[in-house]
């Protein structure tokens, strides 16, 4: 009886420890993720501040995106698969001390290339440490309420830290610098590295290879693609550079297709796409993102360069597109069960269509309500509609053993398509706006001051109202190719998808056999 006594005091005893230390390594693992996630939008809104310091033109300044996405997107299952196979606690903190650094490095640099790797490296680290962030949720908690609440608080931190780094962007930039936006990582960084030997266990490591020929043709492919691209906008389609990179893109990307046939284990299994419904959700996930960060990189310029919004009232003004996207998610994930997922598809991918449709008529004489912010909403609510949707379709069917490659793919093309679709609308953008400005340019040497005129003889760029007009011009033009790519994913939405609705009922457990189309 003593003994039995004694026995459930110091259970009652460790219980509360065991609390503690749970909740301090859910407070590493969400800071972790906040960090990654907070990063994304954190930079966009200091994009014009960083343009002056470093000298960047604004084609250029999509680098400062696309560099950071390119490798976040490229090397996110090559983390995921080393937090396997090397210890997830381990390659956690790698990732981190990674990211730390870039940060560091990058709120020093005084030439752009040196922010341009900087952000490389940011998005290497993120790709390490962000999949195995999740994996650690689930080693870490135990089944139930527990891990529930945990994965809740991850949910909200990955859905709530773009709307974070908008303020914080704004308010960084404006009160100290835009080297902020890069060192504000570094504290941060530290004491979650600090904190994890202490608080977050080591996972079991599996047997297993890396892809390594896999991540560097498919991420050094996509980057040659992105290079060719934006090289394309600044000196056209017949510069042999261009054309050496498009010729290079082709020559990685096709020996990464035939090594991913071959491997054991592929970074991207590709009988991920010989499913149908798969392969058109990727597609549309793909076309979806390639709009919607080109989107936010000319309006963040819009805002500040032509409407004049200080940094903080620009990530204000950002702030409605975020509660759009969560109150689409949430809709979405409500009535999911009821109707099926491919009317949210549909109809997410028609409001986006509408609200980049809208944006097609910006011009230097647009107000925020009219020109930014109501097609802003439309956009934003849509892509709430299909985030929810996207993914559980990716996962619908898929064996247990392979979700994480399924949805992690998924992730993966957010973000490589998203810096694809970046490159693609800066052509565009080069082209329209080289055309408004041989026009503007005579007007401008009849009406400009002498003191605007030696500031175009020295940076090519046409200051106040006439590079607004290009701007305006360019960015117009450049919605009118992401237009198009929300209309092919409403296409694909139309014309490929066919999940049943007791798909999504059995990925939950609870649906009967068979099942009417969708």
């Amino acid at each position: 009886m003593a003994t039995s006594q004694l026995v459930t005091d110091r259970k009652e005893t460790q219980a509360p420890g065991r609390r503690t230390r749970r909740g301090v390594a859910l407070f590493v693992i969400a800071a972790c993720q906040l960090m990654v996630v907070l990063d994304a939008t954190i930079v966009n809104i200091a994009l014009p501040h960083v343009r002056e310091a470093l000298g960047f033109s604004t084609t250029g300044l999509s680098w400062v995106v696309t560099s950071y996405t390119l490798t976040f997107g490229g090397l996110l299952l090559l983390g995921g698969r080393a937090g396997d196979v090397l210890g997830r606690r381990r390659v956690f903190m790698t990732g981190v001390l990674l990211f730390v650094l870039a940060s560091l490095l990058g709120g020093l640099a005084q030439e752009p290339w040196q922010l341009l790797v900087a952000r490389a490296l940011q998005g290497a680290g993120g790709a390490i440490a962000s999949p195995t962030a999740l994996a650690l949720v689930a080693t870490t908690f135990p089944e139930g309420p527990e891990r529930n609440r945990a994965f809740g608080v991850f949910a909200a931190v990955s859905a709530g830290g773009g709307a974070v780094g908008l303020l914080a962007g704004g308010m960084l930039t404006e009160w100290l610098s835009w080297r902020w936006v890069m060192f504000v990582n570094v504290p941060i960084g530290l004491l979650i590295v600090a904190l994890a030997p202490r608080y977050v266990s080591e996972s079991q490591r599996r047997p297993g290879r890396f892809d390594i020929t896999g991540a560097l043709t498919s991420t050094v492919g996509m980057a040659s693609l992105v290079y060719g691209f934006v090289r394309a906008a600044e000196e056209g389609w017949s510069d042999g550079i261009t054309l050496a990179a498009f010729g290079a893109a082709a020559a990685l990307l096709a020996v990464f297709a035939l090594n991913e046939s071959r491997v054991t284990d592929p970074i991207t299994p590709l009988r991920m796409f010989a499913d149908r419904n798969r392969s058109g959700t990727y597609l549309i996930m793909l076309s979806l993102a390639a709009a919607m960060f080109g989107m936010f990189f000319f309006i963040v310029l819009f805002v500040q360069d032509v409407l004049g919004y200080s940094p903080i009232t620009a990530g204000l003004a950002f702030l409605p597109v975020t509660v759009a996207i969560v109150v689409g998610a949430g809709t979405s994930q409500r009535l999911l069960p009821a109707l099926g997922p491919k009317p949210f598809m549909v109809v997410g991918s028609l409001l986006a269509g509408i609200g980049m449709g809208w944006l097609t008529f910006t011009d230097q004489d647009s107000g925020y309500l009219d020109g930014v912010l109501v097609p802003m909403l439309f956009f934003g609510f849509g892509m709430g509609l299909n985030f929810v949707t996207l993914t559980l379709t990716a996962v619908s069917g898929v064996a247990q053993h392979e979700a994480g490659a399924a949805s992690g793919l998924l992730n993966a093309t957010q973000q490589v398509g998203g810096s694809l679709g970046l490159s693609i609308l800066m052509t565009v953008f080069g082209t329209a706006g080289r055309d408004e400005a041989e026009r503007q340019i005579p007007r401008f040497m009849a009406d400009a001051s002498p003191e605007q005129q030696a500031e175009f003889a020295r940076t090519h760029e046409l200051p106040g109202r006439w590079g607004d007009a290009v701007l305006a011009q360019g960015m117009s033009t450049a919605f009118v190719a992401a237009t198009a790519l929300v209309v092919l994913a409403l296409l694909v939405a139309l014309v490929v998808i066919r999940v049943r609705r007791s798909d999504l009922e059995a990925l939950n457990g609870t649906a009967p056999s068979g099942g009417p189309a969708v």
